[in-house]
């Protein structure tokens, strides 16, 4: 994903998410509110990236994990969801066995890799109660 070309403006605004703790196997929701602020209408790919601030081998420092074409009318803004489960943050140990850690995580949504609208969240293991 690069810088696509759009004749619209777009900005992001209110991320929210449906929890701030996920419990291995579960999964979060992802809300994030695009506004056209430009004067045409366009399409604009909203992206989610994560980083893995603790992880036990060194992760990259945002990694895609979803993406979503919205189409976007002038003066237009629409909510748009992202489901992140627990199996999408999964990585490759050194023991090569496909994991997820609990641990920290930062979350970013925009129009790029280089998107500044960011939260963040923890990993939980499941309570064997």
């Amino acid at each position: 994903f690069g810088y696509g070309l759009s004749y619209g403006h777009f900005s992001y605004q209110n991320l929210r998410l449906s929890s701030n703790e996920m419990k291995l196997g579960d999964s979060i929701e992802v809300q994030v509110e695009i506004s056209n602020n430009g004067r045409m209408a366009g399409v604009e790919v909203a992206q989610l990236y994560i980083q893995d601030l603790f992880g036990s081998i060194t992760r990259p420092i945002r990694e895609l994990k979803g993406f979503q074409r919205v189409h976007l009318n002038v003066g237009e803004t629409k909510t748009i969801t992202f489901q992140l489960d627990s199996k999408d943050l999964a990585f490759y140990n050194r023991k090569m066995e496909f994991v997820t850690e609990p641990g920290a995580f930062k979350l970013w949504v925009g129009g790029d890799s280089n998107a500044t609208l960011e939260t963040s969240f923890h990993v939980i293991k499941a309570s064997n109660i």
